[in-house]
Formats: structure tokens, C-alpha cells, sequence
């Protein structure tokens, strides 16, 4: 355990009382999953209100809903205007931006409508963040690699705007969007690179322009992964769920340090009160605790604080 570690321990014991407290910093909760659909294909009621209640059963405080597009943006800012524990993001996906379209004119219209959205969020409190934005090199045939730096530094005008955080998505990009955030560093206040599975020495990168790390599913697959998630410091450290994706599965790694279960059923079994098996959930951020302690030898509560208090700090209060 690192000095840094263990005085976060003794801040979060002195802290909490009672079960883990959770935020759940990015939900893809607009997906068809929760409506009961399957790749394309329905198999169950819609169920998102029993999801949300799980959650909030299972301790969690505050979950970001995030977007990829300005329609999906839009149905965001409703969803969270439903419960105040609930938030948004607002921006474009990377393997969206075509949808900037090929003008200046297009371009600047859909930045137009993207900030309207955001501040008519932020006027109520329900944005927390621009997102979900950045670069996929895994994904280029959705949508190729200059159209996804032009959506994305498009998208740092509004972040200049509003001083919204940036939700940022990095996959495969080598140092490409490293070094993108750090020419336009002045531009935003701060920034969340989510979904974190790369390198240590990116990682210890992106800390270095004061920036955050999350972690999810996706970012506990393999002993490399594990590693990895010990260097980052706790003070710079997100939980995420990025549900209904990114699950901890028997073949990972970090499975071997979840201790938390819960009732599941096939989708074709649906059965409310219970999970739905491998569509991940708000609730399940406590497995991603479990990992992420487990492999720093710290206990849950540590780690649910210290990312529990980062979040707030990051999206300035989670306060409507």
C-alpha cells in the first residue's frame, strides 16, 4: 500500500459510517437494454425503474447518464430531470462526428445546438459534464480519424463556454489524444479520460496535466490491467459502471476479487428483482470497488470514498 493509499484510508474511515456510498460518474442508461431490448430484438418490459432502485439500495448517491450525440444528449438532460441524483452529459461520441456534417456551416450550427443543450442543463443543475467525447482509433469505420479530431476540437469551444468538464473517450490512440489535450489544455477545466485500459506511462501522462482516470470493467481484464490500476493515484481516481457494458466477467482478471453477487436471470427469463445476466448495471460499481481494492490491498470504503469525493469535486457539487 502507498503512503498516498494509506492516507486516504485513514481520511475515508474517519469519513463514512455505515455501508460504501457510490457515484456512478458514467451510465449509459439510454440504452435499449433498459427498455427490454436486445440486439433488436425485445425480450422483456422496460425495466430502468427497477435498475435505478437497485442502485439506490445498493448505495449509490449520484449517477451521470451519459450521451454520444445531440438527440442522445437531449433525451439525457429529460432522463436526469426525473430524480435530482441524477445527471447528464451532453456532446458526441467520436465514432459519431459525422454527424457535424462536411461545412463549416453544418459544423458550427451543431456546435450551435450542442451548447443550447448544455446550458439550458446546466441553468438547473442537471449537466454535469461535455461528453461523451474524444477519439476511437478501434472503431474508424464508423467514422474516420480527421472528422473525429475536427467533432472533437469543435467541442472544446463549448467547454471554453460553459467550463464544463470533459467526459473524453481514448481508445487506441496511442499519445494522439494525449497530446491533443495538452495543446488545448488552457481550453477546459478539467477532465475525466474514462474507460481507462492503457499503459501505466499514460496513465501517469494524463495525471500529469491534472487530469482523472476511470475505471470500469473494461479496465480490469487482464493482469496488465491490474497493474496498471495500482499506479494511478487515488486522488485522481473515478469509478464508472458504463453500463449496460464493460461487465466483470469469470475470464478477467479482476474477477477474482469480486466478492459482491447478485440474483441474475437470462434475458429470456426476466424476472424483475433480478439483474439481467451480462447487462451491467449501476449497482455493480461496488464489483469495481472490489476490484480496485483488492488489488491495492485498501478496503472497499477507501476506495468507494476517495472516488466518491473526487466525483463531487470533478463535477463541481452534483448539486441541483
Amino acid at each position: 500500500m502507498s503512503t498516498a493509499d494509506a492516507d486516504a484510508g485513514a481520511a475515508a474511515a474517519a469519513a463514512t459510517d455505515g455501508p460504501p456510498r457510490f457515484v456512478d460518474i458514467g451510465a449509459n442508461l439510454l440504452d435499449d437494454m433498459y427498455q427490454g431490448t436486445y440486439r433488436g430484438k425485445p425480450r422483456h418490459e422496460a425495466d430502468l425503474d427497477n435498475v435505478l432502485q437497485r442502485a439506490w439500495d445498493g448505495g449509490l448517491e449520484r449517477i451521470v447518464v451519459t450521451a454520444g450525440s445531440l438527440e442522445e444528449s437531449k433525451r439525457a438532460v429529460e432522463l436526469a430531470r426525473r430524480d435530482s441524483r441524477l445527471f447528464s452529459t451532453v456532446g458526441v461520441h467520436p465514432t459519431r462526428c459525422n454527424e457535424f456534417g462536411d461545412t463549416e456551416e453544418s459544423l458550427a450550427a451543431h456546435v450551435t445546438a450542442l451548447t443550447e443543450v448544455a446550458k439550458s442543463g446546466m441553468m438547473d443543475g442537471t449537466v454535469a459534464a461535455l461528453g461523451e467525447l474524444g477519439l476511437d482509433y478501434a472503431r474508424t469505420q464508423f467514422c474516420d480519424i480527421e472528422t473525429q479530431k475536427r467533432g472533437f476540437l469543435a467541442q472544446l469551444a463549448i467547454a471554453e463556454e460553459t467550463q464544463l468538464p470533459l467526459f473524453i473517450h481514448n481508445r487506441e490512440t496511442g499519445e494522439d489524444l494525449l497530446n491533443i489535450l495538452k495543446e488545448n489544455r488552457h481550453r477546459f477545466s478539467r477532465g475525466v479520460v474514462h474507460s481507462f485500459d492503457d499503459s501505466a506511462e499514460l496513465a501517469a501522462k494524463i495525471v500529469k496535466l491534472e487530469l482523472y482516470i476511470g475505471i470500469n470493467g473494461c479496465s480490469l481484464k487482464t493482469p496488465e490491467n491490474i497493474e496498471v490500476v495500482k499506479t494511478i493515484p487515488l486522488d485522481r481516481l473515478l469509478l464508472e459502471t458504463d453500463c449496460p457494458w464493460c461487465d466483470i466477467r469469470a475470464s478477467h482478471a479482476g474477477s477474482e476479487y469480486v466478492k459482491t453477487k447478485f440474483p441474475t436471470k437470462n434475458e429470456k427469463k426476466f424476472e424483475r428483482g433480478c439483474c439481467v445476466k451480462s447487462r451491467y448495471e449501476p449497482c455493480h460499481i461496488v464489483q469495481v470497488a472490489e476490484v480496485v481494492a483488492g488489488a491495492r490491498g485498501i478496503t472497499v470504503a477507501e476506495v468507494a470514498e476517495a472516488s466518491r469525493k473526487n466525483a463531487y469535486e470533478f463535477f463541481g457539487g452534483l448539486e441541483k
